[in-house]
């Protein structure tokens, strides 16, 4: 089996720590960014991501500035869930808008949390 590699972009240590435990434990590489800034740099590093799970609301850069850049840059393009607490369907929108292929809400349930990375990962079950 292939590990796959997400990029956790989350300004709050407690839920960084929260979903790298979940992921971790279906057998992901897990790296993490506390900002839209440090996720873009890791971005453009050597390492290619599978996913990425980003936050909405962090400072420096958010997390729809994030991804508006990403998909502009010319790098391997994967898919990215954003996680917020906002639950309005303008909330959602905006996420699609910016490049979000999956709009899940904080607290996210771990299973909720595995079965939506499988299926953006491409996996038919998690392990």
């Amino acid at each position: 089996m292939s590990s796959k590699r997400i990029l956790i972009v989350d300004d709050a240590a407690t839920v960084r720590l929260f979903h790298r435990t979940v992921l971790e434990g279906q057998g992901w590489i897990v790296e993490e960014a506390v900002n839209g800034m440090e996720a873009l740099e890791k971005a453009l590093g050597e390492h290619a991501f599978d996913l990425y799970l980003v936050d909405v609301n962090m400072p420096k850069l958010d997390g729809y500035g994030f991804l508006q850049q990403l998909r502009q840059l010319e790098v391997a393009q994967c898919p990215a869930v954003m996680v917020s607490t906002e639950a309005q369907s303008s909330d959602r929108l905006r996420a699609l808008e910016s490049g979000a292929n999956f709009y899940l809400l904080k607290p996210i349930k771990p299973d909720a949390l595995i079965a939506c990375c499988a299926r953006l990962l491409g996996l038919e079950s998690a392990t």
